[in-house]
């Protein structure tokens, strides 16, 4: 519901305008918990109670969100303002559609499946590291109202704009960087993505309004580490404490599945790239799929290839 509300907003003031910097949306969106994890009530004011969020938004309390925008090549595809998960928790939400009658079970039910099943996608992920802010994924550091490293950043934010002006963006922006190999898991927090089921979320340190989000690389590891990392959301151990775990604060970032990788090689291979889709599609031939599907703050998005978009959009402003 809320997603459906800031998009809605989003369009009706910036007129669709998906490529440029997005004009600061003056409406307020009040939110009174009634979901599955209620992330983004709960990310913003540590707690899930309705009566507490019904008081917020009566006295007027305001907190700015940053919102990062989802494209395939150059079209747009959604907004996000949480989560962003592709591998398990993307398999999760697919696999969780045909069991809607389950109610919120479903997502313990297909996370259960998904994790015995242990599927890896490979792949290229390249990234633009946030060089010049205030913190860090690891700092322990915890995002609450008049955040001084989220208010710092937005004056940042402000002096690169004008700075754009005189510099091409690309000698601005600084150097990528790249991953590649085998991932369970690529997750991307707007915010902490805390919950009542993990109290510190996804990354713990994420901040709400400083144009970053904390990636989350997840590489192939057997099920016994996997599942220590995933009961780390759970606990006070440090989650980005494994050898298969890398977290980067970004501002922008892209993934390539690996059979796109080489889409533009030489035509001498077409004949192996159409034997091995062929292979891919066919059950009998290939144990793991090919693709997974992005999980977008709880919707799924078709597109395995995206690049996300942060730092250059003004905040949502919610209560």
């Amino acid at each position: 519901m809320f997603s459906e509300v800031m998009h809605g907003l989003i369009a009706r003031i910036n007129q669709d305008n998906t490529t440029e910097n997005l004009i600061q949306c003056n409406f307020r969106i009040g939110i009174v918990p009634a979901g599955s994890t209620d992330c983004v009530c709960y990310a913003t004011m540590g707690i899930n109670d309705p009566v507490t969020s019904a008081l917020h938004v009566i006295v007027g309390d305001s907190q700015p969100m940053d919102v990062c925008s989802v494209h395939h090549y150059n079209t747009f595809l959604k907004y996000s303002v949480s989560l962003l998960g592709y591998g398990f928790y993307g398999d999760i939400l697919t696999d969780s559609e045909k069991y809607r009658w389950m109610g919120p079970a479903r997502y313990d039910f297909s996370g259960f499946k998904k994790f015995l099943s242990h599927h890896y996608y490979e792949g290229t992920i390249s990234y633009l590291p946030a060089v010049g802010t205030l913190g860090s994924p690891r700092d322990k550091s915890r995002c609450k109202a008049g955040c001084f490293i989220c208010f710092n950043s937005g004056e940042q934010l402000c002096k690169e704009k004008h700075r754009r002006s005189d510099i091409n963006d690309n000698d601005f922006e600084g150097e990528w960087k790249y991953a590649k190999g085998k991932f369970l898991a690529i997750n991307a927090a707007c915010m902490s993505c805390a919950c009542p089921r993990s109290p510190k979320g996804l990354s713990p340190a994420a901040h709400l309004a400083d144009g970053t989000t904390d990636l989350i690389i997840v590489r192939k590891c057997s099920r016994l580490n996997f599942l220590r990392h995933l009961l780390r959301h759970t606990n006070k151990d440090d989650q980005f404490n494994l050898s298969f775990v890398e977290v980067h604060r970004v501002k922008k970032f892209k993934f390539t599945p690996k059979h796109l990788e080489n889409e533009s090689s030489d035509i001498k291979d077409a004949g192996k790239k159409i034997f091995d889709r062929i292979c891919q599609d066919h059950s009998a031939c290939c144990s793991t799929p090919v693709n997974s599907n992005w999980n977008c703050d709880g919707e799924i998005l078709d597109h395995a290839e995206i690049e996300v978009r942060y730092g250059h959009y003004s905040s949502c402003h919610i209560y």
